[in-house]
């Protein structure tokens, strides 16, 4: 269950982590939390509707084995067309996830990009959210990464089920882009690791 799995969850410090391309500024805060600034147009797609393909937007990440689960959270205080915070999983450039919020079209929107060669992309919209801590769950097991989020310690929300090979080598942690701009900060306040959730659907 995933409540169960994030109560045994840990703290994993900062420099635990290696960069996926180094951002632009990086700062922690006297309270431990982290100030990250993408460089501007910054991304991470993959050919899909649009033609492009980017993969530069700095990303803190540390193993992410079979039976474990990664949790980052950050504050949603970002405006602008396509700034985005939250957690990627990462095999290799073809091969990713990335899962938070993302500003479209001038609301946060909860979701997820899974990329295997191309890129395929689900939101939902969280205006609700705005000026709030986030928090989002990646939990492996088997053949499945499952992705869920929540804010302010309210419910878990499930966001996405998708696959990743039991037998894929593959990292995670910390990211966030800024498409069309530069000077975006974004803050984030938590990163931890524990066990996988036990099922997907749990009562109650």
């Amino acid at each position: 269950m995933a409540e169960q799995a994030a109560q045994a969850a840990r703290d994993v410090d900062w420099d635990s982590g290696e960069w996926l391309h180094a951002p632009v500024r990086v700062e922690r805060t006297g309270e431990g939390h982290l100030l990250v600034e993408p460089g501007a147009e910054s991304d991470y797609w993959r050919h899909t509707s649009y033609g492009f393909v980017h993969d530069d937007g700095p990303a803190l990440l540390a193993p992410l084995p079979g039976g474990s689960a990664v949790e980052v959270s950050f504050r949603l205080d970002y405006g602008a067309q396509f700034d985005q915070a939250g957690v990627l999983v990462r095999v290799d450039e073809r091969n990713w996830v990335k899962a938070g919020v993302e500003v479209s079209d001038g609301s946060p929107q909860l979701g997820a990009v899974v990329t295997r060669e191309v890129s395929d992309w689900s939101v939902a919209p969280v205006p609700e959210w705005a000026g709030r801590e986030v928090t989002v769950r990646v939990s492996r097991d088997g053949d499945a990464l499952t992705v869920r989020a929540r804010v302010d310690g309210e419910a878990w929300r499930l966001v996405r089920l998708a696959p990743l090979g039991p037998d894929a080598a593959a990292l995670a942690g910390p990211f966030c882009c800024s498409p069309t701009r530069g000077g975006l900060t974004v803050r984030f306040t938590g990163w931890r690791q524990g066990p996988a959730d036990r099922e997907l659907h749990p009562e109650g």
